[in-house]
């Protein structure tokens, strides 16, 4: 297939237009956050994981074939050496309308100014815990002061829309629910609940034991506030909500107990190049070995993705018995 003859959209053999790709710039964190990683986390060696260059004409190819949104992703990519160059140039990239990023928030005091002046528009920051002890229980490093400063200078900053993400574990934090939505209406943005997803084996706790249902969520704010759903679907998988009488809305990722797959318009690459076509399954293609292999071009990675396509899976069967799960965990999934 020429350059002429490439598609401009990528479309799966279950019709769903693929837009928006969730690139990861580390698999690296400053946290150790109990559902994401274990507590003797092996990271990738340095030769394993894509440059900044790399990552760059992955974002670019994908743009030509017509992806319109990149969310930057994890590990932590504000401690990836130097990702404010890659992030100001993927700012600039031609055809892309939204750059966005997933972060713990504990650098944003230092690079919320600079993500915005870089093109960055809206940003997702994980808040589990308002309590500084149980904070760092669940990130087992992490300092919950840190975070909410890092919050306010996003906040400082102007970006379009901010996100918290909550993972709700029973027995970690789920009587913090409502307090955690006080504090996104107080400052006047959003608030996303997660369910816990099985990726890879917790190794201080049980998923099925700690895994609470967003319905259960949703009733429990339903006691403290108003709630009336958005009708308008967003770029991920979030169905949202929104609090009467405040310009908060509410998410509900709900990958256990409300399969989202029908819509999915979202592959993944991860920072050692693997190209995810599910969360939830292990379907994949190797973009680093295409990218380092000097006789293969641009085109070469073109026809990879468009052809890779043909094997993005129906959907994922997170706590099927009979199915065998990713035993990768989210960090080096990509947040």
């Amino acid at each position: 297939m020429t350059a002429m003859e490439q598609p401009s959209k990528l479309i799966d053999k279950f019709g769903r237009h693929v837009d928006y790709i969730r690139l990861s710039v580390t698999d690296r964190c400053d946290f150790r956050c109990v559902y994401c990683m274990t507590e003797d986390m092996q990271f990738l060696p340095r030769k394993e994981i894509l440059s900044l260059e790399e990552l760059y004409r992955v974002a670019k190819v994908f743009t030509e074939l017509g992806v319109k949104k990149i969310r930057l992703t994890g590990g932590e990519p504000m401690v990836r050496s130097n990702v404010m160059s890659l992030i100001e140039k993927l700012g600039a990239l031609p055809g892309l309308e939204e750059l966005l990023l997933t972060t713990n928030g504990a650098q944003l005091d230092k690079y919320a100014v600079p993500l915005k002046a870089a093109g960055v528009k809206r940003i997702n920051i994980s808040l589990d815990s308002l309590d500084a002890d149980r904070f760092k229980r669940i990130s087992r490093v992490g300092k919950l002061e840190r975070v909410l400063a890092g919050i306010d200078a996003a906040k400082a900053a102007g970006f379009e829309r901010i996100r918290l993400n909550a993972v709700v574990m029973r027995g970690y934090n789920d009587d913090e629910v409502v307090a955690l939505t006080d504090y996104a209406v107080e400052r006047d943005i959003d608030i996303a609940f997660i369910e816990e997803m099985p990726l890879g084996d917790a190794s201080d706790h049980d998923r099925e034991e700690t895994t609470c249902s967003n319905d259960w969520v949703r009733g429990v704010i339903a006691e403290a506030y108003q709630l009336t759903d958005v009708t308008a679907k967003t770029a991920g998988p979030s169905r949202y909500v929104r609090i009467e009488g405040t310009n908060s809305r509410i998410g509900f990722i709900s990958p256990v107990t409300h399969n989202f797959c029908a819509d999915c318009n979202r592959v993944r690459v991860t920072v050692e190049g693997r190209l995810l076509l599910c969360l939830g399954n292990e379907h994949s293609i190797d973009l680093r070995a295409i990218l380092r292999d000097q006789q293969l071009t641009d085109d070469d990675l073109k026809q990879a993705i468009i052809a890779s396509m043909d094997i993005k899976p129906e959907r994922h069967y997170f706590y099927d018995k009979d199915y065998q799960q990713p035993v990768r965990l989210m960090n080096m999934t990509g947040g």
